[in-house]
């Protein structure tokens, strides 16, 4: 492909390496889940939060949310190159203070993060090597685990909106219900909520693809005509 943006750099992990991240993020994991830590409503990479129970979780509220009566709306976020832009200084400053974690743990993040580099190999000719200063590592064991507790502060940001969210991996759903005559208030309830939501994102580093971005409403057939018009 002639898409520059197709293309993810991976790390050469040796399986010594690969081992003891696993190791890490077990530990982890353990540790965030039995402080409650983890947000419930944030699924991929762990056990238990799947895609299935992301979908169902979403589709029964929404259902629900119908069979009172009310109207539904849905809007769905997409990040670019989420995983290629997350900060390490952000990471590891809210590994410090929104997860407790200190000491030689925190050292060892911190390790963990220096000294990383990446080059460009295309059959003999190679790039020149240069500094990797952000990303957590895609094809790594604990990369995925860092990035869940890099995105957590994402779930109170919306709920203050007073609105749902529910979060897989890089995706970020976000959905209301309203009865049909406060639509209107709903819909700028959202959009407020979406515009904190870009600048949450553009101060922690991450990118907002705009253009995967959707709002669905959902209503009853008999609901469908109050729902509001776009311009």
């Amino acid at each position: 492909m002639d898409d520059v943006h197709s293309y993810r750099p991976i790390p050469n992990l040796s399986v010594l390496c690969k081992l003891l991240e696993r190791l890490v993020s077990r530990q982890l994991l353990d540790y965030t889940t039995t402080a409650g830590l983890m947000p419930a409503l944030q699924s991929a990479y762990r056990r238990f939060h799947s895609t299935e129970i992301a979908v169902l979780k979403v589709l029964a509220d929404i259902l629900h949310a119908l069979d009172n009566g009310d109207v539904a709306v849905f809007t769905l976020l997409d990040l670019s190159a989420a995983f290629d832009t997350i900060d390490h200084a952000i990471l590891l400053q809210r590994l410090e203070t929104s997860y407790g974690i200190g000491g030689c743990v925190l050292r060892w993040f911190t390790s963990y993060f220096s000294g990383r580099t990446q080059h460009v190999r295309r059959g003999k000719s190679v790039s020149d090597i240069i500094v990797v200063l952000c990303r957590v590592p895609q094809g790594s064991v604990l990369g995925p685990t860092l990035f869940l507790l890099y995105m957590a502060d994402l779930l109170w940001l919306i709920g203050h909106h007073n609105l749902r969210p529910h979060l897989y991996a890089d995706d970020t759903q976000i959905y209301g219900f309203c009865c049909p005559t406060a639509a209107a208030q709903l819909q700028q309830q959202v959009s407020a909520c979406i515009d904190d939501v870009a600048v949450w994102m553009q101060s922690n580093r991450l990118q907002l693809n705009t253009a995967k971005t959707e709002v669905l409403w959902c209503a009853s057939s008999r609901r469908w005509y109050q729902l509001p018009r776009l311009a």
